[in-house]
Parts: structure tokens; C-alpha cells; sequence
């Protein structure tokens, strides 16, 4: 018998030796064996390469994510205690004239008034007036900018630890979501082109399959995403688990589960952010190919570089930010 030296059986092709004698069954079974196992061996590596890539991304940028956290939680402070504080103040003078019309308090109604007027020692106070100065130090800090809070965040909070606090959690939120996304999406685009026989995805059926997508790994992420949230807003420095346990306690499971309705709408960040990269690859190489036969080239390398991708994925993430940030 004659060897073989080297078979393509991905792509089909097999050399003609007409004294060649091969049954082809045994070569399809083992092509269809082969490419399942180099679609697998694919997926695995790519799966492998967004967790990685998700967590370095989220620990890189966690900074930038802390300082946003905790500046919309400074305005969000702002405008409760503003509330509050207008409440109280119709409050005093409903009271005021009520003891106004009723000619007086009487005696009991004083001493209850001089128990509850009771002021804290001298220490207390002072400790209380430079807690609401910071406070309020950090609330005018968010209204002027991210570096104002930065800065604030640096000298008051004993330099660069605040901004990397609960990175690591952080981190495994980004992995355990990207991979669950990557599995998602490709079930779903596979089972898409299977049914429908389109093997290339439109605009509107990419935003489809990512939003379902996004939504199938939020049961698992969102938890975690909520433990992050609380460890950035947290002023006294409590651990994962401290606050895992003070959620649960205070607001059950439910509480994990905190502002789903407005992930839903969220969801499409991704799916957004995957359809702009895409068509605007499309666009890129598209352009690329009609350079290079106006120039007689035949081969066109239709990759992206480094440098590219980096680009083109930014300009993606800033439009699906835009579009979504309200949420």
C-alpha cells in the first residue's frame, strides 16, 4: 500500500493517486471526528482567552470603575439629603406653629424637648463636624470632576489601596462573565444557522442572539456584580463575605438581585458593543480589498492587527456606553 503523506480532511481536499484504493467511509467518519475535535480544542482556547482577557481588562480599568461607583453614589447622596433636608424643614415649622397656636408647650412637652435636644460631649461633636466636612468635602468633589474626587479619595484614604479595593472580585465577575457569554453566544449562533441555514448573521439578529446572551449569564454575574457594588461604596472596609452576609440577612436572596429591571435593558451593551465591532470590521476590510485591487494586489490579508482591533474596539464600547449609560 502506498502512504499517505498529508490529508486536509478540514477542507475535504485529498489528493488523486488513481492507485490509490480508499474507502470512504472510514474517511468521513474520521473528518467529522477531526473537526469536531478542532472546534472544540477552538472554542476552548477562545473561551479561555476572554476570561483572561476580561479579567486583565477589569483589573487595569478598576480604578476608573471605583471612581465611578462612588461618584454616582456621591450624587445620589446629594440629592437624598437635599430631599431630606427640605422635609425636615417644613417638619420644624408645621411644629413651630402648631405650639404657636396652642399658646405654648406644656411643662411635660418641654422636658421631652430638653431630653431630645441633648447635645453629644464636646469630642463627639467635633468628631461628628469633621465627618460631615469630609462628607460634604466628597460630595462638592464628585459635582467638579473625576480628578477632584481622585485626588480627595488619595490624600483622605491612605493613597492607592481605596482605588483597588475588591478588584478581585471585580475580576472573577469579568472572567465568569465573559465565559459564560462566549458559551451563550455560540450555542445560539449555532442553533441560529442550523434552523435558519444563514451562515452570515445580519445586524438585527447579532443584537438578538447578544442580548439573549447577556441575559443568560446575569443569574450568575449580577450576585457578584452586587458584592463589587458594595465593596466600592463601603467606608468601613468590610470584606466579600461580611457584606455577602449583611445582604442576605438584611434583604435576602432578593437583594443579590437589586436593579435587574435595569439590567435587562443593559444587556444590550454587549450585544451593541459586538454588532458595532463587527460591521465596522466589515467596513474595514471591505475597504481593504478594494485598495488592494486598485492596486493589482490578489491577497488580502482580511485580519485585523493589534492596534486595530484595539481601536475599533474602543469606538465600539464608547457607543454602546452612550447609548446605554442612563440605565
Amino acid at each position: 500500500h502506498q502512504s499517505i503523506p498529508h490529508l486536509h480532511f478540514q477542507n475535504q481536499y485529498i489528493p488523486h493517486w488513481s492507485n490509490v484504493d480508499l474507502d470512504p467511509q472510514p474517511l468521513q467518519h474520521y473528518s467529522t471526528t477531526s473537526t469536531t475535535s478542532t472546534m472544540s480544542e477552538s472554542v476552548a482556547s477562545e473561551v479561555v482567552s476572554a476570561m483572561v482577557g476580561g479579567m486583565f481588562s477589569a483589573s487595569a480599568l478598576y480604578p476608573l470603575e471605583v471612581l465611578k461607583t462612588r461618584m454616582q453614589a456621591e450624587t445620589k447622596a446629594t440629592k437624598q439629603a437635599t430631599n431630606d433636608g427640605s422635609a425636615e424643614t417644613n417638619e420644624s415649622h408645621q411644629s413651630n406653629a402648631t405650639i404657636v397656636e396652642n399658646g405654648g408647650s406644656s411643662q411635660h412637652d418641654e422636658d421631652v424637648l430638653t431630653d431630645t435636644m441633648q447635645t453629644p460631649t464636646q469630642k463627639e461633636k467635633q468628631k461628628q463636624k469633621q465627618k460631615q466636612t469630609l462628607k460634604e468635602a466628597y460630595q462638592h468633589a464628585a459635582s467638579e470632576g473625576m480628578t477632584s474626587y481622585a485626588k480627595l479619595m488619595f490624600e483622605n484614604e491612605g493613597g492607592i489601596t481605596p482605588f483597588y479595593s475588591g478588584v478581585v472580585t471585580s475580576a472573577i465577575q469579568s472572567a465568569t462573565e465573559k465565559a459564560l457569554y462566549f458559551f451563550a453566544y455560540t450555542f445560539l449562533k449555532n442553533g441560529y444557522v442550523d434552523i435558519t441555514g444563514i451562515n452570515n448573521i445580519g445586524t438585527a439578529s447579532n443584537l438578538v442572539l447578544g442580548c439573549m446572551a447577556e441575559w443568560a449569564h446575569l443569574p450568575v454575574t449580577l450576585p457578584i456584580d452586587c458584592v463589587t457594588t458594595a465593596i466600592q461604596t463601603d467606608d468601613k472596609n468590610r470584606g466579600a463575605f461580611v457584606l455577602m452576609a449583611n445582604i442576605l440577612s438584611e434583604k435576602g436572596i432578593g437583594g443579590f438581585y437589586k436593579g435587574i429591571q435595569a439590567y435587562t435593558v443593559l444587556c444590550l451593551k454587549p450585544a451593541i458593543q459586538y454588532t458595532v465591532y463587527e460591521q465596522v470590521k466589515k467596513i474595514v476590510i471591505t475597504a481593504r480589498r478594494v485598495q488592494a485591487k486598485t492596486h493589482g494586489q490578489r491577497d488580502v490579508d482580511d485580519t485585523l492587527s493589534a492596534a486595530e482591533a484595539f481601536f475599533l474596539g474602543m469606538v465600539a464600547r464608547i457607543v454602546a456606553t452612550m447609548l446605554t449609560y442612563p440605565y
